[in-house]
């Protein structure tokens, strides 16, 4: 093999490079939005399972308490005990960020709910009331 014939063996053509460019632009169109959507999604799908997950060990404290905290105790009698309950026999949850929703912001907690005898919840992504999609209220109900 010559010097000249290494030098074109070496290296891509500008066709073949924009054949590449093309077939990773029709993937990017066509996956791209999939995984965007999924991983949006996936925040909702989370909340929802630490609602469950709060609202499991929110069970286990009353079962050892023999009350549910007040919406003054609130979500924080799950990690640390309150004045007043003496059979608390936590912690219930392993640290205080469990009590944070997907977007940052803090669970709800109502004693008396409006839904069931306590409410546990999230506003969603826009953190106000109503919604829907990744806005949408997710709570225990």
């Amino acid at each position: 093999m010559t010097e000249d014939n290494m030098k074109k063996a070496n290296g891509f053509t500008l066709l073949e490079l924009l054949v590449v460019l093309a077939i990773l632009g029709l993937l990017y169109a066509i996956v791209g939005p999939q995984v965007i959507k999924y991983l949006s999604s996936s925040k909702s799908e989370t909340a929802q399972v630490q609602v469950k997950n709060v609202d499991a060990a929110m069970k286990l404290l009353r079962l050892d308490a023999g009350r549910y905290p007040t919406t003054q105790e609130g979500l924080n009698a799950l990690v640390t005990q309150p004045q007043g309950m003496t059979n608390w026999r936590g912690p219930y949850l392993p640290n205080a960020s469990a009590l944070t929703d997907p977007w940052g912001q803090p669970y709800r907690y109502a004693n008396p709910g409006k839904h069931g005898e306590i409410d546990i919840y999230t506003y969603g992504s826009d953190n106000a009331e109503g919604g829907d999609g990744e806005s949408k209220d997710l709570g225990n109900w």
